[in-house]
């Protein structure tokens, strides 16, 4: 595990379209905001840096739209005073932000990720961190991801889900449960 100093947390997409009552509701997302809560308030305690991610989309948008209650940061992780919010407009959490030049002046070359969508913007940003030098800890039931249809064949949020993180830790970086994160911050 790296050390404190060089470590910070990246909450991806915690936002309300994604909870019951938002525009896109992910199955499992009140459970992966929880343990998202938990990991941050453990990062909160040991001084680890936070970065919270807020995608914004246009006016018109089906979710997520600039100035809406569904693109607002959901309470469950909720920004203190002194921690840095990035708004993207991509899924890849570095594009066209200034998340590298925070987590640079924060002397950061690991990150802990959690949020929405395991399929979406998880997987981009962590794969894009990956390739700028960065390593990765992906928590995996502190993110969630939606099902899909294709070519006829449903799968469920959880396959979805699974095959993403199973992709990450093959190649990616360590991916692990909250409660063995939480058992190894101590």
């Amino acid at each position: 595990m790296q050390t404190e100093q060089k470590t910070a947390l990246v909450i991806i997409d915690v936002q309300n379209d994604y909870f019951p009552g938002g525009r896109w509701a992910l199955e499992g997302a009140e459970a992966a905001g929880e343990r998202a809560r938990q990991v941050l308030g453990r990062c909160r305690e040991q001084g680890v840096p936070v970065f919270h991610v807020r995608h914004s989309a246009p006016q018109g948008s089906p979710l997520l739209e600039v100035g809406t209650w569904g693109a607002d940061i959901h309470p469950c992780v909720t920004p203190d005073r002194g921690e840095t919010v990035i708004v993207k407009t991509k899924p890849n959490s570095f594009l066209g932000t200034d998340l590298q030049i925070g987590l640079q002046e924060a002397g950061a070359t690991h990150l802990f990720v959690v949020g929405m969508m395991t399929n979406n913007c998880v997987d981009s940003t962590v794969r894009g961190a990956v390739e700028m030098g960065y390593t990765c800890t992906v928590l995996h039931d502190a993110c969630a991801a939606m099902a899909f249809e294709f070519q006829g064949e449903s799968l469920t949020a959880a396959v979805v889900h699974s095959v993403f993180m199973a992709e990450l830790a093959f190649a990616y970086g360590e991916v692990m449960s909250t409660q063995q994160w939480l058992n190894r911050m101590n």
